[in-house]
Formats: C-alpha cells, structure tokens, sequence
C-alpha cells in the first residue's frame, strides 16, 4: 500500500476474514522496517483474531533502506504514524489501536500522549526505556500523559530496561497497564529468524484482552 500525502504513507494492508471492526497501526524499531520478521507475525496473528492491520514503514525509512532515524526527524515519524490511522480509519468502521516495535514504540506513545483521541489502546514492544548502560536518561517524561490501555511486551534481558524498571515505568501511566514478559532480549528472540512461534498469537491475544470488546 503506498498513499501519497506529506508525510506519504507505505506499508502492508492485513485482511481480517472475519473483521471485528477494529484495525491496527504497527511499525518497527530504529534499525528495522515494517518486514520485520515478529512485525510480520504479530500483524498476522491480529488479522486471524478480526483486526485489520496496516504494518508501515515510518518516514525516516522510506526516506533510506537503511541507517537509523535523527533526533530531528521524530516529529515527523509521529506524523507519518497520524497520516497511517487516517489511512486506515477509511477501512475500518469501529477502534482504531496504534502499535510500535521499540523506536517506533516510544513515537506511538508520544503521539497518544499528545492526541489521546486517535487511539483506543497502544502496544509497546521492547519499549526502550533507556539507552543501554545508561540508566538516568529515562524516556518518561510523557508516559504520564497517556490515558488508554497499553500493553508492554519486554524481554527479560532487554539492556533498554529491565522488567523492574517498565514495572517503574507503568505506574507513571494512568491508564490500565499490562506487562507481557518474554524470555529474551531487545529483539524479543526474533532477530533476523522466526523465534517463539507462540509470541504473536499471546501478544494479539493478550492486547485484545486489554483493549477489551467494543462498546458499539
């Protein structure tokens, strides 16, 4: 799927068989793109639940097939995640969830920190809580501002933060929080290989749980 607009949209549209009504926004970490190999599974494993989902490629990406994003480029990485729900709101008549693999986690969360309105609930894979070996540079100043449901999948050897410290991270949050631990590290045991094949189906299953039935 390519849409044109500024930022301009690309990514991989999932069909639900049997839709719910609801669709989901995922995108992948800094050094990665939307064909990450647990991308790709996870937005499977919600389409076989009745989620359509759009799996794209952030704007910093579809600038260069590689490298990773600039600080001064974040901004606009949220607006080609604004520019994706508005895409997919055309496809889908009921909620709207917004989801991102590390770096893209973190500018799902800033954007639903700022405009709680486009979403009904976030998912959070490898949140990078803090770059490696540094600690004191949390990135949670806006996590108080976020008032959905969010679901946190984390590894249990993440060196972006351990589980005690998204433990610190979820009480910051308002809205109901849920940690989904997996035995790995940053890359949650699917670098560049399919990994637990179970993973999908209980980060689908666990977030569907989370956001709950809808109310229309």
């Amino acid at each position: 799927m390519d849409v044109a607009g500024d930022p301009p949209v690309r990514g991989v549209l999932h069909l639900a068989g049997s839709t719910k009504g609801d669709g989901l926004v995922l995108t992948h970490g800094a050094g990665g793109n939307a064909d990450a190999p647990l991308l790709v599974a996870v937005a499977g494993a919600f389409a076989e639940r009745g989620v359509i989902v759009l799996r794209c490629d952030l704007p910093y990406r579809q600038a260069r097939p590689r490298g990773g994003p600039s600080p001064g480029g974040a901004a606009r990485d949220r607006e080609g995640l604004r520019a994706a729900l508005r895409v997919l709101r055309e496809r889908v008549k009921d909620r709207l969830f917004l989801g991102g693999h590390s770096y893209g986690g973190r500018q799902a969360s800033m954007l639903l920190a700022a405009e709680p309105a486009l979403a009904s609930a976030l998912l959070l894979q490898s949140y990078p809580l803090h770059p490696p070996g540094r600690p004191q540079n949390l990135r949670t100043a806006h996590l108080p501002d976020l008032r959905l449901p969010t679901l946190f999948v984390h590894g249990t050897t993440d060196t972006f933060g351990s589980l005690a410290e998204v433990d610190k991270a979820r009480a910051l949050i308002p809205g109901r929080t849920v940690l989904l631990p997996v035995s790995g590290g940053h890359d949650l045991g699917w670098s560049r290989k399919r990994g637990d094949a179970t993973l999908p189906e209980r980060i689908a299953e666990a977030f569907l749980a989370l956001a709950g039935p809808s109310e229309r």
